[in-house]
């Protein structure tokens, strides 16, 4: 069974006349039988009836022509869904993203998403820089707002206007929990928990960094997988961990009742960059159309600080 075949069927069931059917198709008379009677043969039933004076459907015909217009719509809309995601104009997106991307970047970039490109279906996924770069390499993931950037070929960056500095994390009974901020140097002297440097690169080449800048070595004495886990240990145990203000913040450390506080470093201070990261051969147009929307969403925060 051939798609024209079901078009030209249902040209002769609207038509009942084979030659007006085949002047619609632009076809000749014998052209356009030769077509009804292959369509009739594979699916070995009759299904139009004529002679010299009628030509009309029989009952298979009917029912099969209410059944071929449902196939030949549905493979229209296909079509055009294939066109409009091609040209970016639908489809979908996957977007992961960190904290402070979901404070600072996400809000008005995916507002203009949904103005701009209401067909286009965006799914959300939090994770950590590591997961998201995994992610974004398996095909998981169509674009990475993460901290820092990946050095491969394999990925497109773009750095995004937001810095977020780092903090020390320690427990209340730390006689650190009371000062408004240290100096990254006094990490000499502590025992610091600190989490695997696949989990987020960036941060942890940060932390070791500003370490190298202030000439110390990092004691690092436990292990944690995630700020949630960094405040268990150091609530428990004397310890320096580390987070971002962000999510420091957003853990409530600090707040009367928690069990840990954010602490200032500084001299210097370690910052992270956001960065958009997405593929280098990245086929999905949605991606540029999200960078755009991006882009300009940022643009108008840098208007609105210099107005």
């Amino acid at each position: 069974m051939e798609f024209r075949h079901l078009v030209s069927f249902i040209t002769i069931a609207e038509e009942l006349h084979f030659g007006r059917a085949a002047q619609r198709l632009h076809l000749t008379q014998p052209s356009l039988s030769a077509q009804l009677q292959k369509l009739e043969k594979s699916l070995g039933v009759q299904l139009v009836a004529r002679n010299s004076h009628e030509v009309r459907l029989t009952p298979a015909g009917r029912e099969f022509e209410s059944q071929a217009r449902q196939i030949v719509a549905q493979l229209d809309r296909a079509a055009q869904a294939a066109k409009a995601t091609a040209e970016g104009r639908a489809g979908s997106l996957s977007i992961g993203y960190n904290l402070p991307a979901s404070r600072h970047v996400l809000p008005e970039a995916l507002t203009r998403m949904t103005e701009r490109h209401p067909d286009i279906v965006v799914s959300l996924w939090e994770k950590r820089t590591g997961p998201q770069l995994a992610a974004l390499a398996d095909g998981s993931l169509d674009v990475a707002l993460v901290y820092g950037h990946p050095s491969t070929a394999d990925f497109r960056y773009r750095r995004l206007l937001h810095r977020v500095p780092l903090v020390a994390v320690v427990g209340r009974r730390h006689r650190w929990a009371d000062r408004p901020g240290v100096p990254f140097a006094e990490l000499q002297s502590q025992d610091c928990v600190l989490f695997a440097r696949e989990q987020c690169p960036a941060m942890y080449d940060t932390i070791l960094r500003s370490a190298a800048e202030t000439r110390i070595s990092l004691n690092v004495t436990h292990s944690a997988d995630d700020p949630g886990a960094t405040a268990h240990m150091v609530s428990v145990r004397p310890l320096v961990g580390f987070a971002s203000l962000p999510r420091a913040i957003s853990m409530g450390m600090g707040v009367p009742g928690s069990s840990s506080v954010a602490v200032k470093l500084f001299d210097p201070v370690p910052t992270l960059d956001l960065h958009a990261v997405w593929r280098a051969d990245e086929p999905n147009p949605a991606v540029a159309l999200f960078l755009e929307c991006v882009e300009s969403a940022q643009l108008d925060d840098v208007r609105a600080l210099s107005a």
